[in-house]
């Protein structure tokens, strides 16, 4: 069931370094300059260390400045001298220097930077956990993670040798390599004469393709990632798994060699897959039976606790499992994936309206009718003006007026969005494009960029097929491309575009795909000599996703590595889904 990488697939890097590099630093931070012997859990109630100095390690965020200004107040009020240490992860920002500034203790806090910004969830799977970066960059606008990206990739080709292919697509993609490129030439030197681990890197925008991170996820990680919420590659599965009063946290990495196995699987095969490893399992408990004195003592020395450990891995995926079919059957899932399908496939639109309009009356999810109302708009190139009022309406009246400003923002993002009445897209275009060459006009851009953000999703599925035409039934046991990871009904786009540029190994030949995609100036390829890169590394493909990347997208693009022989391995700012898209966008904190 696991996808088994041919023989000659390129090994994995070794992400260890990081974690120790990581640890190293951190320990110099606390121990040798601050003699720090015990750390509290920031939260907003007072600090009852009687300890004689203080020391926060946050992330940049102004909520966490105003929390450590309440408690040096405190103990100014109190009469109270300490030291004060306030430790940033991964930098820190001068809005928050500000902030300590403005509550009168910046004098009182020295400050330190802990660099700790690729966190391997896994084998092939580094996360920076920056979950903030989509809301901070997509919507706000806002630049400051870019300069930590680009550190990440520096500190990952001072590591892993350089990059001899590089390509990218997105306004972020462009900044974070240009400022990525700069740290390079800076540091010339440091990485000339070595041999490149990793050959190609692949920087992509989240916003080039929000269709995907929309979709309902149905392989098995996806669906947990969904159903459970999998946060810093670990979940609490509650007692309805556990089957005990107990919740308990459970690591999802290639090292839970159960979960290893069904991970990247349609979800329709893990439950024949689950029930065959158990009886296989029952079977080598069973050997016991016939055993003399010798053999049982092996057994239990050296086979027991493998199995113990496999039995116990066993029947806490089955029990995920069937807690994911309750709550999939309660909430109709086979409808909705219907829907989304043929939202997807651009059929019986008029009864996919219908469906959210039920959606929203029902009030099903205020999250869950917002993402199938931005897939309806990104799919159709924005909504017609009566049924934007009218599904905005509706959901105001059935979810409450405080979610205007998410529309805003749904809006300023491009991913719920009105047709302008008499606006054909070459006029949409030509204003646009107007309005970007004239730099006095910056801010009016601004205002227009939702303008530029229209989809134009069905003419770009149909340049890249990404609806797979099906003769008879997709068969999901052998899937025969990227599309099983939606039932056979989509490739997502995103996998799509990069298996495209690498098999050309540039843009050529993609340019109306790209202009399409509004991306005409931030698509770019830098093919730097490839002489020193062994045909190994040549197969090993490092895609970096600005914004964040679902599971979907990983298990698709493990599925393509084992099809073409490369092996991917991923760094994304956060693991992302479409309730989590959904509420960053949100101005009503659930």
């Amino acid at each position: 069931m696991a996808f088994p990488h041919r023989p000659d697939a390129p090994e994995l890097p070794d992400f260890s370094m990081l974690k120790r590099l990581a640890r190293d630093q951190l320990i110099y931070l606390l121990e040798q300059q601050h003699e720090v012997d015990k750390l509290y859990k920031v939260e907003n109630k007072p600090a009852l260390s009687s300890s004689e100095q203080l020391c926060f390690l946050v992330r940049p965020r102004i909520k966490n400045m105003r929390y450590i200004a309440s408690l040096v107040n405190a103990d100014k009020l109190a009469g109270r001298t300490r030291k004060y240490k306030v430790i940033f992860s991964p930098q820190k920002f001068y809005a928050c220097e500000m902030v300590l500034e403005e509550e009168g203790i910046y004098g009182d806090v020295s400050c330190d930077e802990w660099a700790f910004s690729l966190l391997p969830l896994d084998v092939d799977l580094l996360s920076m956990e920056l979950p903030e970066f989509f809301r901070d960059y997509f919507l706000e606008g806002d630049q400051r993670w870019i300069n930590t990206v680009a550190q990440a990739l520096h500190l990952l080709s001072t590591l892993y040798g350089p990059f001899p292919n590089c390509y990218g697509i997105g306004r972020c993609a462009k900044m974070a390599y240009e400022l990525w490129r700069n740290l390079e030439e800076e540091e010339d030197g440091e990485t000339k004469g070595r041999r490149p681990e990793i050959g190609h890197i692949f920087l992509l925008d989240r916003d080039v393709d929000f269709v995907t991170a929309l979709c309902s996820q149905v392989v098995y990680e996806g669906l947990v990632d969904d159903t459970f919420r999998i946060k810093c590659g670990s979940v609490d599965f509650g007692p309805e798994v556990t089957s005990s009063d107990k919740s308990l946290k459970v690591l999802l990495n290639a090292e839970d060699k159960v979960f290893n196995e069904i991970r990247n699987e349609h979800f329709s095969n893990v439950f024949g897959f689950l029930s065959q490893k158990a009886r296989n399992l029952q079977a080598q408990y069973d050997r016991r039976r016939g055993m003399d004195i010798k053999q049982m003592k092996n057994f239990v020395s050296q086979e027991l606790k493998g199995l113990k450990q496999e039995h116990r891995l066993l029947s806490l995926h089955i029990g995920a499992c069937e807690s994911i079919m309750k709550k999939k059957t309660k909430q109709d899932f086979q409808e909705l994936i219907k829907t989304e399908h043929a939202l997807l496939e651009g059929f019986n639109i008029r009864e996919s309206t219908s469906y959210i309009e039920e959606h929203i009356d029902q009030q099903v999810s205020p999250i869950e009718s917002l993402r199938l109302m931005c897939l309806l708009s990104i799919t159709e190139n924005g909504l017609i003006p009566k049924d934007y009022r009218s599904l905005k309406t509706q959901y105001l009246q059935s979810y409450g007026p405080e979610h205007l400003l998410t529309f805003s923002n749904l809006r300023r993002a491009g991913l719920l969005t009105e047709q302008a009445p008499g606006d054909t897209l070459t006029a949409v275009e030509s204003k646009v494009s107007k309005l970007v060459t004239d730099k006095a006009a910056g801010k009016i851009t601004d205002a227009f960029s939702s303008l530029a953000k229209r989809s134009n999703f069905r003419a770009i599925s149909k340049k890249l097929n990404l609806i797979p035409r099906v003769d008879g039934e997709y068969d999901l046991k052998v899937p025969r491309d990227m599309a099983y990871v939606f039932s056979g009904a989509y490739v997502p786009l995103s996998c799509r575009i990069i298996e495209q540029v690498l098999e050309r190994r540039s843009w050529q030949g993609l340019d109306e795909v790209v202009r399409l995609l509004n991306c005409s100036d931030f698509a770019f390829t830098d093919m730097t000599k490839e002489d020193k890169a062994s045909s190994e590394s040549l197969r090993l493909i490092l895609v970096v996703f600005l914004g964040g990347c679902t599971f979907s997208e990983i298990s698709a693009l493990r599925f393509l590595g084992r099809e073409k022989g490369y092996r991917f391995i991923f760094l994304t700012t956060a693991v992302t889904n479409s309730a989590r898209l959904m509420e960053a966008m949100s101005e009503v904190k659930a």
